[in-house]
């Protein structure tokens, strides 16, 4: 069975006026590879058809279609093809600050910040068909903003209940080692060196390489890498151009930032911009 370029390609849905929310599908994925990778957003997807392989952490599962997964911010994953079967799927993209504002309005202590969900994945009818409704009525251009608005909200209500739950027991906090990610976030476009990061962390390179991977899923420099393609993602969401979102990103050319972004999201930087 050949593959049809316009069933490979991702396809991206955005609106300006619902800017905390991003789609996006591929019809067949059995050429969609991801290397691991975390997200600074909350990301929740539906398995349409076909089956594959889904990386959580340290865990990979077989995952098929009626599957939904989810990913915290920070979570290392990836999902990729199965023995080259086709497979679909859409994702959905929701800003964290917005998904914790509705945490915070269904009931979630206000002085805590996001509560993370303990599920990677579910079988869960209900929500893998309210999950493609949402995403039908997002890609409607004829559907109009307020029903838009009323769905998103109605949809992640519905996760939040029926996935996180009140009393779901939070991960224990490394404070030290949120401060190496946290200054590897702000310096990210910058050449780091390990001694800095480790002077902001007040901890010894050897503990540091050890437990940010132990605790994040990804070595200090990988998530390096994943913070830029993040930061490259908001410029070419914000129309810049290619060559220049790649030079404010750190990358050392252009020919690194394609080859990168694409390991990353499966995607060059021109499909991702549209």
């Amino acid at each position: 069975m050949a593959l049809n370029p316009q069933r490979t390609a991702p396809a991206f849905w955005r609106d300006e006026h619902l800017p905390f929310i991003e789609a996006r599908t591929i019809a067949d994925g059995r050429k969609v590879c991801y290397t691991r990778h975390s997200h600074e957003h909350f990301s929740i997807g539906a398995i349409t058809a076909g089956r594959s392989l889904y990386i959580h952490g340290a865990s990979t599962f077989q995952i098929s279609a009626g599957t939904v997964v989810l990913m915290n911010p920070g979570d290392v994953h990836a999902c990729n093809p199965l023995y080259d079967q086709p497979w679909s799927y859409h994702m959905l993209y929701i800003d964290t600050a917005w998904l914790t504002d509705l945490q915070h309005q269904l009931g979630f202590s206000t002085e805590l910040g996001f509560r993370p969900f303990t599920a990677t994945h579910t079988r869960d009818v209900v929500l893998y068909s309210s999950l493609i409704e949402l995403y039908e009525v997002l890609v409607d251009a004829q559907a109009e903003h307020l029903h838009k608005q009323s769905a998103v909200v109605s949809f992640f209500t519905e996760v939040q209940q029926r996935l996180n739950p009140p009393t779901t027991r939070v991960r224990e906090v490394n404070h030290k080692l949120e401060r190496a990610a946290e200054y590897i976030r702000e310096h990210c476009t910058e050449a780091l060196k390990l001694e800095d990061i480790c002077l902001a962390a007040e901890l010894s390179p050897s503990y540091l390489i050890r437990a940010f991977k132990q605790y994040y899923g990804m070595t200090p420099h990988a998530f390096l890498v994943n913070r830029r393609v993040q930061f490259a993602r908001t410029q070419l969401r914000n129309g810049e151009l290619i060559a220049d979102v790649a030079l404010a990103a750190g990358f050392a050319d252009q020919a690194h930032f394609q080859r990168t972004f694409k390991q990353h999201l499966a995607a060059t930087p021109g499909q991702y911009r549209g």
